[in-house]
């Protein structure tokens, strides 16, 4: 069995990490399966790719389709055209594909056309906001996938819903959590932490990059402000995205609390989290990872496809407003941060278990 796995952002390498290992442990026990590792390119900074397979101590990837940016329909045209020639030239039973961004869809789409099986893991995932690029990709990968892998039980009833067979919807946890246990151990402070003096507990992690939350000039300096104001004396740690930077352009912030920083590692960014007072976020894997460390998370965003991560989680959905924000932010300051647990199968075995699927489908 020949597996394709398609990787082309951040949270792609991630979630690509324990499948490889998976992979390699079958390996070992002398199971017919190899894999081959396609980067899409998608995200090219060094810091938001190259890093990862390092610190994650997978290798680096077999091709860089080396696609880069540009607008939506030119960057997943880009991935069609040059994953189309990689299939032609490496032919493979299975393409793999994770998570909900355009190299998701586009490698998606080339396989099906060439009559390739796909397998996608985290199917199923819904916001009901399609404004979201992510919901399209979402919404267009499992209507066209052969195998899905689901996070969770409501992931895996959104897509019987749709109509399709449910001897191919597999929930077996969430493969973005089996590298969070696999590295726990690892997780080590960035160069920066005796700087700003970190401690555990006196800093708030912040992360922004939806287009509805950063494109817009004013409206992210207003929201930058905000934050600044509500969180008292905290530090708040600001790893900023290229894109982000470029839309603040040379713009006078007076920001009292915010201190910007350059995208880092797994490592140390998973550190970071892990020892914050709280996160504010627009994204919703950093929900799930903040649910299992039991950090209390505030997701600026008006829906979410990860809605197990404030039905048991840690993670509060606050909308679109700064207004919301610092209600809901000073109700947690006065009455403590709600008790969460951790969703079923987010125990660090989901990738073991999509592997033994995936063999025994092809034992049959």
């Amino acid at each position: 069995m020949k597996i394709t796995l398609i990787a082309g952002a951040r949270p792609n390498f991630i979630k690509i990490a324990p499948i490889i290992k998976a992979i390699e442990k079958k390996q070992s026990e002398r199971a017919t399966i190899s894999y081959r590792l396609v980067h899409t390119g998608q995200h090219y900074d060094k810091n938001l790719s190259d890093t990862f397979f390092d610190e994650l101590n997978i290798p680096h990837p077999d091709v860089n389709l080396d696609v880069k940016s540009g607008s939506q329909a030119e960057q997943t045209g880009a991935i069609m055209i040059a994953f189309e020639k990689e299939l032609l030239q490496n032919p493979c039973d299975l393409v793999l594909v994770v998570g909900d961004v355009n190299s998701t869809m586009a490698c998606a789409i080339v396989a099906k056309k060439m009559n390739i099986k796909v397998a996608h893991v985290e199917a199923g995932i819904r916001s009901g906001d399609n404004t979201m690029p992510e919901e399209i990709n979402r919404i267009i990968t499992d209507s066209i996938t052969d195998y899905y892998f689901t996070t969770s039980k409501s992931a895996s009833e959104n897509l019987i819903k749709n109509g399709l067979k449910s001897s191919n919807i597999h929930f077996v946890g969430n493969v973005m959590i089996d590298a969070l246990y696999e590295n726990y151990n690892r997780f080590f402070s960035p160069s920066f932490w005796e700087e700003f003096r970190l401690e555990t507990g006196n800093y708030i992690i912040l992360t922004l990059h939806r287009p509805s939350n950063v494109d817009e000039e004013k409206s992210l300096i207003i929201l930058l402000e905000g934050i600044d104001q509500m969180v008292g004396r905290k530090k708040i740690i600001f790893p900023i995205h290229p894109r982000t930077k470029a839309i603040l352009g040379g713009c006078n912030l007076d920001l009292k609390n915010i201190l910007f920083i350059e995208p880092m590692g797994y490592l140390n960014f998973m550190y970071l989290i892990k020892n914050s007072f709280a996160v504010i976020t627009d994204s919703g894997g950093i929900s799930e990872e903040t649910t299992v460390l039991g950090i209390p998370c505030f997701t600026l965003r008006t829906s979410t496809e990860r809605p197990e991560t404030i039905e048991i989680g840690t993670n509060t959905l606050v909308g679109d407003s700064v207004e919301n924000l610092v209600n809901l932010f000073g109700e947690f300051i006065r009455n403590g941060s709600k008790k969460g647990s951790i969703p079923d199968l987010w125990d660090g075995k989901a990738s073991e278990r999509i592997i033994d699927i995936l063999l025994k489908k092809y034992s049959c």
